[in-house]
This record gives C-alpha cells, sequence and structure tokens, in this order.
C-alpha cells in the first residue's frame, strides 16, 4: 500500500482528560490510510503546532470537551499564522455550542464537528478537504 499523501495530527488541547472521540477518530482515518500523528492528553497550542511543522502535517484536528475550544482554536490559529504555516488546515470538533460554530469557522477553522458525527463523514471530509484533486 502506497503512503499516504495526507498527514493529520490530531490532538487534545488542554486540561481536558477525555481522549475517547480523539482516538476513536485517529482510529477511522488511520483505517482509511490517512497518516495520522496522535500527539495525547495535555499538549499546548506551542506543543501542538510544533508536533505538526515538524510532522510537516495537512492538518490539525484538535478535540475539545473542556469548554475553552474558543481560546484554543484562536491560539493554534495564530501560532500557525506566526510560524508561516497557515495553509495547514485546522478542524476540530468536541462539545462546541451551536453558536459558536460560526465564529470558529469565521477565525479559520475549516470544520467542526459535533457529537453524534459519523467517523466515515470525518474521513469523507478530510478526504475531499486534503487529497489533491486529480489534474
Amino acid at each position: 500500500m502506497a503512503e499516504s499523501p495526507v498527514r493529520v495530527v490530531v490532538a487534545k488541547p488542554g486540561l481536558d482528560g477525555h481522549d475517547r472521540g480523539a482516538k476513536v477518530v485517529a482510529r477511522a482515518l488511520r483505517d482509511a490510510g490517512i497518516e495520522v500523528i496522535y500527539t495525547g492528553l495535555h499538549q499546548t497550542p506551542e506543543m501542538i503546532v510544533e508536533t505538526a511543522i515538524q510532522e510537516d502535517a495537512d492538518a490539525v484536528g484538535l478535540s475539545v470537551l473542556s469548554g475553552a475550544h474558543m481560546t484554543l482554536f484562536r491560539r493554534v490559529i495564530d501560532l500557525l499564522a506566526e510560524r508561516g504555516a497557515s495553509d495547514i488546515v485546522v478542524f476540530g470538533g468536541g462539545i462546541i455550542p451551536d453558536d459558536d460554530i460560526p465564529l470558529l469557522l469565521d477565525m479559520g477553522v475549516s470544520r467542526v464537528f459535533t457529537p453524534g458525527t459519523r467517523t466515515q463523514d470525518i474521513v469523507d471530509w478530510v478526504n475531499s478537504t486534503l487529497l489533491p484533486t486529480p489534474a
């Protein structure tokens, strides 16, 4: 099997210690042939961005259940811009109020997945967003 051209960092920023959803998404992406780098729990935005840059990631997927989604997504996006890596797509999910989703999209988050989203829908979105289109 050829190596996937898509590399995704899946990260759990902040103090939230619940990583089951992130692991399920990481596994679904991996099973679909996408290369996944899972950072583990309690990552700072700085650590996440450093990993994304070092791993030459195409995207960063954040799982946030703590309620700090506005701050954490903003910090990751700002740090990527500061490091000249704004081309890395940021997406994520978790317990995010519907009213906050348009604000996240406005700040540069590409997609927000909420509880109950089928993993196949996430895989399909990653593939349609990140796979190179045939010439």
